[in-house]
């Protein structure tokens, strides 16, 4: 059997035991900063370097606008006053032909910190897109089978 690389558009979104379908998911990203170090008495000319702290990027969500479905925005809402955001763990599973996941991402610890509504076309024939934007506190990839 030829081995092949997974194709990015077959994928699910889940929170909370909710699946929910979205059209883009990106910002799936890990970095560690580097720490430059170079002691006063050191007969170098250059810095060491080595590992610092993680840094995740924000993800970001685009989907469809459908009638009678304002879940990010109520999402949102609920994180507006800081004293206690609702925060959940996502689950981002990108799925091989027999839809069991290949790779799957989990976040940790995720709020949402802006939801942006689709611009309006008089002359547009598209989809009406809304995107969210979530920070986390973790990101974890696991590949399966």
């Amino acid at each position: 059997m030829a081995n092949y690389p997974l194709p990015k558009f077959h994928f699910q979104v889940d929170w909370g035991g909710t699946s929910i379908g979205f059209t883009e998911v990106s910002g799936l990203d890990v970095e560690t900063e580097v720490i430059e170090y170079r002691h006063g008495a050191s007969n170098e000319y250059f810095k060491t370097k080595q590992p610092g702290m993680v840094k995740y990027s924000n993800l970001t969500f685009k989907r469809g606008t459908f009638k009678d479905d304002n879940e990010f925005f109520e999402w949102y809402k609920k994180n507006l006053m800081f004293e206690n955001p609702e925060r959940r763990d996502i689950t981002i599973s990108l799925l091989g032909e027999d839809h069991t996941p290949r790779v799957v991402w989990k976040v940790k610890n995720a709020f949402i910190t802006k939801v942006q509504s689709t611009d309006l076309k008089a002359d547009g024939n598209e989809i009406a897109i809304e995107t969210m934007e979530v920070v986390h506190e973790g990101l974890e990839i696991q590949h399966g089978s």
